[in-house]
């Protein structure tokens, strides 16, 4: 049986970035994954080019049943120490809205880099290698068994992703060791993704597809985002969405503000006064995409001249471009999701170094606990900074 001081399952970027960090400590480092290629979740990232961190991070931007959680390692490990890292290898980057860095080339390069330190630090990274099972032997190594033979280990880092986009290799693995040692799992769901139509919605608002305004969406729980949103096919996509959809739950409805830097009532009574006999529709349409207020508005309000429109039409129309409520029928599940919510529970961890509380040198980093960071560059950082943590205590 092959024996390695530390063997870490899962070669994405949490992986990744604890085989390096463990490995420049003097350790005996092997990385275990199924898949052909490392970082493959990494390298469809940001439109393939890798949003990589954000120049904001703060313990608000994630979403975790202990909010003080992500403190430690975010503090330890932050977006500049990457930076950093990304700078010496000499990979180019530029800065988006909302502080998000992307490469200006390609994820390759970040793939690249994790891959070259791992190298340098004399960890070993080892594909197309299946778990079969892992057991703690009474001496407490860790033993796998798997398609490529046995190995054992002195501390096991698990950092097998959540299960979100199963055609990059997502499954449930994680979940279930966490649970074989005893650890409590919190019921996981899609996060970051869009949302889709009731079939009679979809009749209606399927001719919208492609056209992208800005808004501010709110769930119901008060949580809102302004960002753009994005009509499809299927249902409502764009960074507003995709960000609202961690904070919305099945059944709920979503208030959408369709004009979030102007006051719809003010320049109404402005038009009114001004062009009294324009009509409602081209109105509207200096405003919004006029395929939009066709669709959302009745076809004879819209022909009405707007000194014709009473009091409370006005009302309407005010609240209907300010606060559009719509109940969704769903959301496009794991297939297009960016993450997962819920996952290994973090009251079993320890919040300095990942560490099972209740097993002696079984580590947790990524996103297989339940840690869900904002669009934008956070759950890297989140993979950065606990795989960091878990890379100094192994």
């Amino acid at each position: 049986m092959e024996h390695h001081q530390v063997i870490i399952i899962g070669a994405g970027a949490a992986g990744l970035m604890c085989a390096a960090t463990a490995g420049y400590r003097g350790r005996d480092v092997l990385v275990l994954d199924n898949a052909k290629q490392a970082g493959k979740k990494i390298l469809i990232s940001g439109g393939g080019r890798c949003n990589f961190t954000n120049q904001k991070v703060e313990p608000a931007n994630f979403i975790c049943q202990n909010p003080h959680f992500v403190k430690s390692a975010l503090a330890r490990y932050s977006s500049q120490d990457f930076i950093e890292l990304v700078e010496r290898h000499g990979i180019e980057y530029h800065q988006r809205d909302h502080g998000q860095l992307f490469c200006n080339d390609s994820a390759k390069e970040i793939v690249a880099m994790l891959l070259t330190e791992c190298e340098w630090a004399g960890a070993k990274v080892q594909l197309r290698t299946e778990i079969h099972s892992v057991i703690k032997n009474q001496a407490g190594q860790f033993e796998l068994e798997t398609s490529k033979g046995q190995y054992c280990c002195d501390a096991l880092v698990v950092a097998t992703g959540g299960l979100s986009m199963p055609k990059l290799g997502a499954s449930p693995f994680g979940y279930k060791l966490a649970e074989q040692f005893g650890l409590k799992v919190l019921p996981t769901h899609a996060g970051l993704v869009p949302f889709t139509w009731h079939s009679e919605q979809k009749l209606r608002f399927e001719a919208l597809s492609g056209i992208a305004v800005p808004s501010t969406i709110t769930a119901q729980d008060g949580t809102q985002f302004s960002e753009a949103l994005l009509f499809t096919h299927r249902g409502l996509s764009g960074p507003a969405v995709l960000q609202i959809s961690n904070y919305w739950q099945p059944g709920e409805s979503i208030s959408i503000n369709l004009l979030p830097n102007m006051d719809a009532m003010q320049a109404l009574l402005e038009a009114i006064e001004q062009h009294p006999k324009q009509s409602l529709r081209n109105t509207l349409s200096q405003w919004l995409p006029k395929r939009l207020i066709e669709v959302l508005f009745d076809e004879a309000l819209l022909n009405m001249a707007l000194n014709q429109l009473v009091h409370a039409q006005r009302d309407q129309i005010v609240a209907d471009l300010h606060q559009w409520q719509l109940l969704m029928n769903g959301t496009e599940g794991y297939r297009t999701a960016e993450v997962t919510l819920g996952g290994v529970d973090t009251d079993e961890l320890s919040s300095k170094d990942m560490q099972s509380k209740k097993v002696p040198r079984l580590f947790f980093a990524g996103e297989v606990m339940d840690v869900s960071g904002w669009l934008g560059g956070f759950n890297f950082q989140w993979a950065w900074a606990s795989g960091v943590a878990v890379g100094l205590a192994v």
